[in-house]
């Protein structure tokens, strides 16, 4: 039976793992480390992304940066969320007015805020037949797919160590019945043009999960079974892609469907993670509150269901908002849909598994797993070589204003705050193709929230 959800406009939103386990390092401080841990999430979160966090997970919303100078919506923003997707100003319309003429302004204040307040960034999108600058209307063909194929290059280098996952290529397939390709430009350039976009990004940030992202996609149907044949060709043949992303946008006549749950796992046993995007529920009280409750729910219970992005902060902000779909009224003040959707993060569910995306064609990759308490964490960094291996590496990553990096263990550190290097010691420095090794550090203030780039040395 085929989910026929609310369609959304131009205004489209569409960004380091955290997992609740500590390496092996001086015997009391995994003691105090684990206690600490221990007492932190047998507490209830007081925020969404405190409680998603409680299970390894983060929760995000949509940004349009010109609302940045709103001091109310900025406040429910740094205070209620853990990662940003920006609404419109990565797309490629608004990356590339001209062509091979690529303006970033709006996307690096997008990221800017967010790592300066310890979020991650979901970037979007970076193909999608909507949105497209005004010069690939006379595009075709060997042309179009060239023009893309730098758009997404250009672009994913311009943000590469900066962004935890990419919505690489977004709503690619048809409505309706045939569960096929959406006839649009991008698909006139040939059908391996999706696969071309994701090796091209995992070139330019190899770092980063890239995902496909589309709607009418939560209960199974011939459209997301569609999807479904896709990633799994893409994993058959070694084609890079980590993500699948629902945008689940719920109405009365298409609530949460009854197998939403298990579509999502479906998708999970193939070997990818999923997200949900873009979440808004039409309505308002007991009923919208109860839909955000399953969807969360839902998400809690598959174990690499790593994060919830809701379509916005205010329903004055959402591009439906005479359906009042988000969580905070116009004034800012927490619905009855908010409440709920605490609740049942606090809850629980499934931790979310270490993962370590692939390394694809570059030196090396590298994940960060955080614990955290209140004035300190704990930080476990997987580095993995790529196809050559490794005789060396070295780790990049940026720590939040006012963290300080205090120990470090299986590595050596150059600086204690804001950005830090970490290289291997003599043990740890060869590492075999596709294999890996892990180093950790512990330190005062919030651990690191962006994504760590990973270099041979």
């Amino acid at each position: 039976m085929t989910h026929v959800s609310a369609r959304d406009s131009g205004r489209r939103a569409t960004p380091l793992r955290l997992r609740a386990a500590l390496v092996p390092i001086a015997t009391g401080l995994v003691t105090v480390a684990t206690t600490v841990a221990l007492a932190a999430s047998a507490s209830a979160g007081t925020t969404l992304g405190a409680a998603a966090a409680q299970t390894g997970r983060y929760f995000g919303t949509a940004v349009a940066v010109n609302r940045l100078s709103d001091s109310a919506y900025v406040g429910i923003l740094n205070r209620e969320f853990t990662s940003v997707t920006a609404e419109n100003e990565m797309k490629w319309d608004a990356t590339e007015p001209s062509p091979n003429q690529f303006t970033y302004a709006s996307g690096d204040r997008l990221v800017s805020h967010a790592e300066a307040n310890g979020m991650r960034v979901r970037g979007h999108t970076l193909a999608w037949h909507q949105q497209q600058p005004r010069w690939t209307a006379v595009l075709s063909g060997t042309a179009l797919r060239n023009a893309m194929l730098n758009h997404v290059t250009q672009v994913a280098t311009h943000y590469r160590g900066r962004i935890d996952a990419w919505n690489v290529v977004n709503e690619a397939f048809a409505d309706g019945g045939s569960g096929g390709r959406r006839d649009s430009n991008l698909q006139r350039t040939g059908d391996d043009w999706i696969e071309a976009a994701f090796r091209a990004a995992r070139a330019a940030d190899p770092g980063a999960k890239l995902c496909y992202n589309d709607y009418n996609t939560d209960g199974q149907n011939p459209k997301s079974n569609g999807v479904y044949a896709m990633v799994q060709d893409f994993k058959a043949r070694g084609v890079p892609i980590d993500c699948v992303g629902f945008q689940s946008h719920f109405t009365a006549r298409s609530p949460v469907p009854s197998d939403y749950q298990a579509n999502l796992q479906r998708f999970v046993d193939l070997g990818v993670e999923v997200q949900i995007t873009e979440l808004d529920v039409e309505g308002s009280g007991s009923a919208q509150a109860d839909s955000y409750a399953r969807a969360v729910r839902a998400c809690l219970a598959v174990s690499r269901c790593t994060g919830i992005t809701v379509s916005g902060i205010r329903d004055t902000d959402s591009w439906r908002s005479s359906a009042t779909p988000l969580l905070f009224d116009g004034n800012g003040t927490k619905k009855p849909a908010y409440t709920a959707t605490l609740d049942a993060l606090n809850a629980g569910g499934t931790t979310v598994p270490p993962t370590t995306p692939p390394a694809g064609d570059g030196d090396c990759a590298a994940s960060v797993s955080v614990n955290s308490w209140s004035g300190g964490f704990v930080a476990t960094v997987t580095v993995t070589a790529g196809p050559a291996g490794l005789n060396g590496w070295v780790v990049n990553l940026t720590l939040p204003s006012g963290a300080t990096v205090t120990n470090v263990w299986s590595a050596q550190n150059t600086g204690t705050s804001g950005d830090v290097s970490f290289r291997n010691v003599s043990y740890n420095s060869s590492v075999g193709a596709g294999a890996g090794t892990e180093f950790g550090f512990q330190g005062t203030g919030n651990g690191p929230t962006g994504t760590a780039t990973c270099a041979r040395a």
